[in-house]
């Protein structure tokens, strides 16, 4: 007497054939865009440490010596050794950047009176600007650039 074993029960895997390719198909555009986001995400975190670790880096600098921070050309000089160097692995920065007078990063220090300072010392203020590129353009959904500025004062060491 012979049997007739079948390896599944009746009705099932019929009609489901190719079914896990179309789910996947389905959700596969999603899992890119959560991936990109997250990229992009990490990639503007780090723009704005970088920002920031400049503009506290460049405020100590002028902080320490006033008189290398007080015209524009020791600003710029004071930005292409300072700025640039902390912001030198952005893609848009590089090497080419050698001073902060434009985009993508600009550079302004002042003095203001002591009276306007936070703790009533006299103190170097440096604003840093810097304007970020888009790795991975997604038209109508993140913005081309995103403008990131850090200010930083600091007491002067006399």
């Amino acid at each position: 007497m012979a049997r007739n074993i079948k390896s599944a029960k009746p009705g099932r895997g019929r009609g489901r054939n190719g079914s896990a390719m179309i789910e996947f198909c389905l959700l596969l555009p999603w899992y890119i865009f959560l991936f990109v986001g997250a990229f992009d995400f990490g990639f503007y975190a780090y723009s704005l440490i970088a920002t920031a670790n400049a503009a506290r880096v460049t405020a100590g600098y002028c902080a320490s010596s006033s008189t290398a921070c007080d015209t524009a050309p020791k600003q710029a000089t004071v930005c292409a050794s300072f700025v640039v160097s902390q912001l030198s692995g952005m893609p848009n920065v590089g090497s080419s950047v050698t001073t902060c007078t434009a985009s993508p990063v600009t550079l302004s220090v002042s003095y203001p009176a002591a009276a306007s300072c936070p703790d009533g010392n006299t103190c170097a203020s440096v604003s840093v600007v810097y304007v970020t590129p888009q790795l991975i353009p997604i038209p109508g959904l993140l913005p081309g650039q995103l403008t990131i500025t850090k200010a930083v004062t600091m007491r002067l060491m006399s």
